[in-house]
């Protein structure tokens, strides 16, 4: 029981939402920099 009041509590469920947002801007981020510089790496990985 005291585990689903943690969720409804408004603080930390905004830290939760949040640190969820950062993971989620982060990992998209990383997905469109490998996306977009994938190919000039491989060039840069012959020196």
């Amino acid at each position: 029981m005291k585990n689903t009041l943690l969720v409804y509590d408004h603080s930390n469920g905004v830290i939760m939402i949040a640190v969820f947002a950062l993971v989620c801007l982060i990992l998209i981020g990383v997905l469109v920099n490998f996306m977009a510089g994938g190919k000039k790496n491989k060039d840069n990985n012959e020196n």
